[in-house]
């Protein structure tokens, strides 16, 4: 690599700088030499040292901010770092602790990252984009800030989960990061405390709605084809008001997808596909009853339906398998509901509360999106169980405050015959003798392998059908070992191999489908890793 920065400036660029790593011919000829230590030092003792000064803080808030400031100063050490234990540090760069992060966004801000698009630059979001410095962009996650997880509106606290979301496309799946931008929607917010507070950065204004919001959208996606026409747009943390409508407009005319309406529901299959190896049973036999009735919850629903239709049943007879139950009670014809929960109401009379609901419908799994905790309480658990020999628990809902139950909790009140996983991770723990490993439906299995296999193949468009591959591709990776202790998902310890494999098996589809800009190569696999990012330092001269 050669650089025409020197001397202290390339000490300031996080894309070349290598810290105490730079070498004594690097040092001499690149004007280094007293402005490090004198002794260089390789880059596993440099992660061997970040594990050490992480271990003195007292808190995961405080980690995070650590691992910010450190990918704004050292990149390939961030992600070198990252990836020695992947399993340990998702936690700290996304869920859970990216929630408080976002929430506190506007007392912990340190350095900018990404572009913040508000809607005061109507008519020039093209400018504000040429202003970030890569020009060859494949990814971008945008968020609008007002659904962040389970947490509601946090403005432009936002932008903590693109930056998250894209570090685990590099760290989990090998998206090279230079090709990697977050992005900030700012159209104001309802948040009255962050209106009030006067650390608050975003625009003080309520959120536009209507068409004056669409057409900001519709310009951003236009200035977006326009610089980066190779992109895919994730959207993200999107209210199900603007979420299924952009999905809806966008998904045939761009590559673009939602993850928590289409990643959300592919790792929800992915652990169905799995758990249904512990029964013994078939997807076409199975019900459902989700506790919610958003995007979240329809998106997994009408991937489960498409699913099953592949497996012999009508589309409609799988959705006629897949129930909703909302804070109105269950989904049914007579209710006035939005166009995208029509399709999985049925004809029934009212149900009291959620337990009746599963002893009139009789479900093999309940399926919580309602990011409100506690409510797959003692009597849920237990009537899921009393007509199941193996009942399906997933308390999808996250951060961790917000799930529906924990997993001692389900373990417990169906005495050990739960098949379990959760939106949060919960730790190994024995319930009545037997020892169980809670697995983690985290969108971490889909949403980098999907990256990794559209940044590949420069897909044309990201498709249903593609995630369905996905998740069977998580599933099959599901050995015995780990379904004798309840865990339906890959070890998040192997992730990387995990979402290599998923991506390989992707990208397959993606060239059967005739949906890549490239020629078909002889080995798809050896595609895949000749494109992933390693976090090593290269030679500068």
């Amino acid at each position: 690599m050669i650089l025409n920065a020197k001397g202290y400036a390339l000490l300031r660029d996080p894309h070349t700088n290598k810290g105490t790593a730079f070498s004594d011919e690097e040092r001499r000829n690149l004007g280094l030499e007293g402005l490090l230590p004198p002794v260089p030092a390789s880059l596993d003792h440099q992660i061997a040292r970040i594990h050490t000064q992480l271990a003195m803080l007292d808190s995961d808030l405080q980690k995070y901010l650590f691992l910010s400031d450190l990918q704004a100063r050292n990149e390939t050490l961030y992600y070198a770092v990252l990836m020695s234990d992947p399993a340990g540090f998702m936690p700290l760069v996304y869920t859970p602790t990216v929630g408080e992060a976002s929430q506190k966004f506007d007392h912990i801000f340190h350095a900018a990252r990404g572009i913040y698009l508000p809607i005061s630059a109507k008519g020039r979001i093209k400018q504000l984009l040429l202003n970030w410095p890569q020009k060859d962009v494949r990814f971008i996650v945008v968020t609008d800030g007002e659904r962040i997880l389970g947490l509601g509106d946090l403005g432009v606290g936002g932008m903590g989960i693109p930056i998250g979301k894209l570090a685990l496309y590099t760290a989990c799946a090998g998206v090279p990061p230079e090709l990697c931008l977050p992005i900030t929607i700012d159209v104001g917010t309802n948040n009255a405390a962050l209106l009030e507070d006067p650390l608050y950065l975003g625009l003080r204004q309520s959120r536009v709605r209507g068409e004056p919001y669409c057409a900001f959208i519709d310009e951003f996606v236009e200035a977006v084809q326009e610089l980066f026409p190779k992109s895919c747009i994730q959207w993200e943390d999107f209210a199900n008001i603007n979420a299924v409508p952009i999905l809806a407009k966008y998904r045939d005319r761009i590559c673009t997808y939602n993850d928590d309406i289409q990643g959300t529901a592919s790792v929800a299959l992915a652990g169905i596909y799995a758990a249904l190896r512990i029964s013994g049973q078939k997807l076409i036999d199975q019900r459902f009853l989700f506790l919610g009735a958003g995007s979240a919850a329809t998106g997994i629903a009408e991937l489960i339906s498409q699913a099953m239709a592949m497996e012999g049943l009508t589309l409609q007879q799988a959705r006629s398998r897949n129930n909703l139950y909302d804070i109105n009670g269950l989904l049914t014809s007579s209710r006035k509901l939005g166009d995208f929960q029509k399709p999985f109401a049925i004809e029934h009379a009212p149900i009291g509360d959620f337990a009746g609901a599963i002893k009139a419908l009789r479900p093999t799994g309940i399926i919580g999106v309602s990011t409100v905790p506690k409510l797959f309480n003692q009597k849920v658990i237990e009537a899921i169980s009393e007509i199941n020999e193996r009942p399906i628990i997933f308390p999808y809902s996250n951060p961790t405050s917000r799930s529906e139950c924990t997993a001692e909790e389900a373990y417990t009140w169906s005495k050990g015959r739960a098949i379990f996983a959760s939106g949060s991770p919960f730790p190994p723990l024995t319930v009545g003798g037997t020892h169980f490993v809670p697995g983690q439906g985290n969108n971490v299995y889909i949403f980098p392998a999907m990256g990794m296999a559209v940044y590949a193949t420069e897909a044309k468009r990201v498709t249903e059908e593609m995630f369905i591959v996905a998740a069977k591709a998580v599933a099959e990776q599901v050995g015995q070992d780990s379904l004798d202790v309840g865990l339906i998902y890959p070890p998040q310890s192997k992730i990387l191999t995990a979402s290599l494999h998923v991506a390989a098996r992707i990208a397959e589809h993606i060239f059967d489908r005739g949906l890549a800009r490239i020629a078909r190569p002889q080995d798809i696999s050896r595609l895949i890793g000749d494109k992933a990012f390693v976090p090593v330092y290269g030679r500068i001269d």
